[in-house]
């Protein structure tokens, strides 16, 4: 089935209706489809975590310069991702995929041996690049989900990070944020963007076909 009009349908939401709430069953669709998404060698380096506590989502508005999203919006979806590739997380990621596919322990032991030397010769700053665009990855799946379930959604990068890293207690848990996508529903009253039609570059000026 194309997403095409649910793409068509969806924007990026700038006032949500604060009293209406979403259906935590389609918040969990919408998280199963960021849990679905590909990530590099299947290491998924990132976790999801879901607010709905007001007054948590409410001190989240000064950490991203003022904007009301996270308050409004019913639930707030941040995305983080690991500070390291550690041995250990490597090393789970596999044990998981040898249990689940019911193979020997040992299968992917010279796979876990180049990732661990591959992550071990980069910087932490390109790790954390490496975790991060599979973030963006699962942030996409996850808007798809919403649109296609009409649940609006507006994805953020424009919170400062260390501060809501420490509002959540992210660094205890070896975790730096990246993303967050509010969900919930348009304030149709009151949103300017709401009826703006939607532009993007001309298909001609886009796409580059080669036979």
């Amino acid at each position: 089935m194309s997403l095409i009009e649910a793409f068509k349908w969806r924007y990026a939401t700038k006032f949500f209706d604060n009293t209406r709430t979403v259906d935590p069953e389609l918040v969990e669709n919408i998280v199963e489809a960021a849990r679905l998404a590909p990530t590099s060698s299947g290491l998924q380096p990132f976790e999801l975590i879901v607010i709905t506590n007001q007054s948590l989502k409410e001190q989240i508005v000064p950490i991203s310069f003022g904007q009301a999203m996270p308050a409004q919006c019913s639930h707030l979806l941040v995305f983080a991702v690991w500070d390291s590739y550690s041995e250990d997380r490597i090393n789970h990621i596999f044990d998981i995929t040898t249990r689940e596919r019911e193979l020997p322990l040992d299968k992917y032991a010279a796979y876990k041996d180049r990732l661990r030397a591959i992550f071990g010769s980069r910087s932490e700053e390109q790790n954390f690049a490496h975790a991060a665009h599979q973030a963006y990855i699962a942030l996409g799946f996850a808007m798809a989900e919403a649109a296609a379930l009409k649940v609006d959604s507006v994805p953020m990068e424009g919170f400062n990070t260390l501060e809501l890293d420490e509002l959540l207690s992210l660094k205890d848990k070896g975790l730096k944020s990246v993303l967050m996508l509010p969900l919930g529903y348009r304030d149709e009253q009151n949103d300017w963007l709401m009826r703006m039609k939607k532009v993007r570059h001309p298909h001609s000026e886009f796409v580059s076909y080669i036979d």
